[in-house]
């Protein structure tokens, strides 16, 4: 059994963020997994996976901090709405008062969440699929 491109998309995500090169991405796959491809994981080689790159320093943000899951939601919304980085940014800096997403608590992650799919909806994007209750 494979992950689905929703899993395998979230992996390459990570990688990026991390700075892994391929050498030392595919080390950790066959360390933590024992797979040489993201694509022969299955969901508990997926979670071991996501635990190593949670480890890192790069996701060690404040108790209260914006989760992982927040930060990806954040990303495909902007995408969805067709925003580049600068203006993103303004966004934030006007409406949150911040200018780095890490910067967030995760109850303001939450309160941008819900103002992008506000902005998307009057913006004829519809309504947002996939939020499980309304939780973030």
């Amino acid at each position: 059994m494979t992950i689905d491109r929703n899993k395998l998309a979230v992996i390459h995500i990570v990688k990026k963020e991390l700075g892994l090169d391929e050498e030392r991405y595919r080390e950790i796959l066959r360390d933590c997994a024992g797979v040489e491809s993201a694509r022969d994981l299955d969901d508990a080689s997926f979670r071991r996976l996501m635990n190593v790159f949670m480890r890192s320093a790069h996701y060690r943000p404040r108790p209260d901090g914006i989760t992982l899951r927040q930060k990806y939601f954040i990303g495909n919304l902007r995408r969805e709405l067709g925003w580049g980085e600068d203006h993103f940014r303004n966004f934030l800096v006007k409406y949150h008062h911040r200018d780095q997403l890490e910067r967030l608590t995760k109850a303001e992650a939450s309160r941008l969440i819900e103002s992008l799919k506000n902005v998307k909806a009057h913006a004829g994007g519809g309504t947002v699929t996939g939020v499980p209750n309304g939780h973030w």
